[in-house]
């Protein structure tokens, strides 16, 4: 039996390759929203120590200038806050995006691998073709090999020769 050669192999490696590629592009793409997303929560958390502060200046005897540094931190937070949603909006269309690419990349090797089933299952008709032929020629050569010998004697199973 002949082995199977997909003409278009190499087409599926460099198809899985760009899969695996993408993928790793993804896990990149969803690790940085992780981080974007910690960053935002250490700033509330920031902010919410500022307000906090802010109310205990409040109950106590304080500076007007503590009370002042403290409402201009938060302020200062609500704008780190406001810039990291941003940055995670950012991070989340990358994800986003990066999710899109692999989909469209899996289709593609998909398609390639469906391909080359199709390919496969049409070499081993072929296959089973051949062997049907050559299976069917020696049934004739064989048959052919004894209708000769039996034609050769005549009824009495003495060996007749023409001249």
């Amino acid at each position: 039996m002949a082995k199977f050669v997909y003409r278009m192999q190499s087409i599926l490696n460099i198809k899985n390759q760009m899969e695996n590629q993408a993928r790793m592009e993804l896990g990149q793409a969803q690790r940085r929203l992780l981080e974007e997303e910690e960053r935002l929560g250490a700033l509330y958390e920031r902010k919410e120590y500022y307000l906090e502060e802010g109310r205990k200046f409040r109950l106590n005897a304080v500076r007007v200038q503590n009370l002042r540094d403290n409402e201009y931190a938060v302020a200062r937070m609500e704008e780190y806050i406001e810039a990291q949603k941003e940055n995670v909006a950012r991070a989340e269309m990358m994800v986003e995006e990066a999710r899109r690419k692999l989909q469209g990349i899996m289709q593609e090797r998909k398609m390639q691998e469906k391909l080359r089933e199709k390919a496969f299952e049409q070499f081993m008709q072929e296959e089973a073709a051949k062997e049907s032929k050559e299976i069917d020629e020696l049934t004739s050569y064989t048959y052919g090999q004894k209708k000769g010998i039996d034609g050769l004697h005549d009824a009495s199973g003495v060996l007749a020769v023409s001249t």
